[in-house]
């Protein structure tokens, strides 16, 4: 498989954004304390994961949609997390 200087950097891009959520989801869970979390900040990114999902459907980039559905149940984990762990 010959891959395009734009699919590696794509494929770069896409793991390092799917990879940037596992930090914070493991120093969440670890400390069982959200209170650092901006509610307002993740509820846009969520907003922002599910339209470029839309986008992709849209354009027919399954690749823009794969990575940004991930990125999506990661930020979306941040977000139950932040319910979950409110009083902490």
């Amino acid at each position: 498989m010959n891959l395009s200087t734009p699919d590696i950097v794509g494929t770069a891009a896409a793991i390092c954004s799917m990879t940037s959520f596992t930090p914070q989801i493991a120093k969440i869970w670890r400390e069982r304390d959200a209170s650092s979390v901006s509610l307002r900040m993740y509820v846009v990114t969520v907003t922002g994961f599910s339209l470029w999902i839309a986008y992709g459907a849209l354009t027919h980039s399954w690749p823009v949609v794969g990575s940004n559905a991930v990125c999506l149940v990661l930020s979306g984990v941040i977000l139950g997390l932040k319910w979950r762990f409110r009083g902490g």
